[in-house]
């Protein structure tokens, strides 16, 4: 495949997530990134034979300037996940306390004083 192909594809995806961004869950962004790095180690295999044009360049660093707005949406879904995961553990230690560890076919002596 030659860069201008690579380009476009990169083009294409880039649009697309930034269409769904914020609507976008986890896993729709992990698809996103695991793409991403394909089409970037093939152009990095077709920048290794020859440098990239000026035309090539501008439009590459075009791309670039959308990662921030993308990395801020993962970050959000991160916190929402830490978030979670912090209310689970505590929902777990407070059910764990009101779960007796008793055993059901105990007796209970008093004595009297």
């Amino acid at each position: 495949m030659d860069r201008l192909t690579y380009i476009a594809q990169l083009e294409q995806l880039t649009s697309t997530i930034m269409d769904v961004l914020y609507e976008a869950n986890y896993e729709q962004l992990e698809a996103f990134v695991d793409e991403r790095q394909v089409i970037v180690n093939g152009l990095l295999e077709q920048f290794s034979l020859e440098p990239a044009s000026v035309t090539e360049k501008i439009e590459i660093e075009q791309l670039l300037g959308n990662d921030q707005e993308i990395v801020a949406r993962m970050n959000v879904l991160r916190l929402e996940a830490q978030d979670w995961l912090h209310k689970r553990g505590q929902a777990k230690t407070q059910r764990n306390a009101y779960e007796s560890g008793y055993t059901p076919d105990s007796f209970l002596m008093d004595k009297k004083k």
